[in-house]
């Protein structure tokens, strides 16, 4: 992988963990020259990984809509910004740009972002690795609901293993690296 789409909360959160993970997962990624793609913040945890690859000499893309871009919100030091006009246009210049995805803890953004790169890759729009990196369980809750959805009857089982899932960043980077797409059956069910 030579880059990877980091979606991730524009606040810290209330644990130091989720920060210490942030900064763990950009060093990674520098040292192992994996460019980041991500909407370009230089606030909460997004910002943190964008300073600690660019502090360890990686290259950073940040994509964002010109109506968020203030200079208030805008990292002001990357290696790149691609101003583009709506989140719908982010999001497909963010997904071109990337090998990869991995949700850090954050909010409804960060979860809209993971469920339509995940829904993306269960019907075949793409076969690219997704990871949740699982910060003090912080994605204990979605996975329990997408487990309830499959006993429900709702997703097949064998979209479980389109997500990569670790508390560890270089774990689930390396799992990441290894991701072979599963042989996927039909979302729909015949009959149906």
């Amino acid at each position: 992988m030579k880059s990877i789409c980091i979606f991730a909360g524009s606040s810290l959160g209330n644990k130091n963990e989720y920060k210490a993970a942030a900064i763990q997962t950009g060093k990674i990624m520098a040292d192992q020259g994996i460019r980041l793609i991500y909407g370009g913040s230089k606030k909460g945890l997004m910002g943190e990984v964008a300073n600690e690859v660019l502090m360890n000499g990686g290259e950073v893309i940040g994509v964002m809509p010109r109506g968020l871009s203030n200079g208030e919100n805008v990292h002001g030091q990357l290696t790149e910004l691609i101003a583009v006009d709506s989140m719908h246009e982010r999001k497909a210049k963010m997904h071109n740009l990337a090998d990869g995805f991995i949700a850090l803890p954050g909010g409804l953004g960060t979860f809209e972002e993971l469920f339509e790169v995940l829904c993306w890759s269960q019907i075949g729009i793409h076969q690219k690795p997704v990871g949740l990196l699982n910060s003090c369980g912080y994605y204990d809750p979605v996975l329990n609901i997408i487990q309830h959805s499959i006993l429900e009857g709702f997703v097949n089982k064998i979209h479980q293993k389109i997500m990569n899932t670790s508390s560890d960043p270089e774990e689930l980077i390396k799992m990441m690296s290894m991701y072979s797409p599963p042989n996927m059956e039909l979302k729909w069910k015949t009959g149906e």
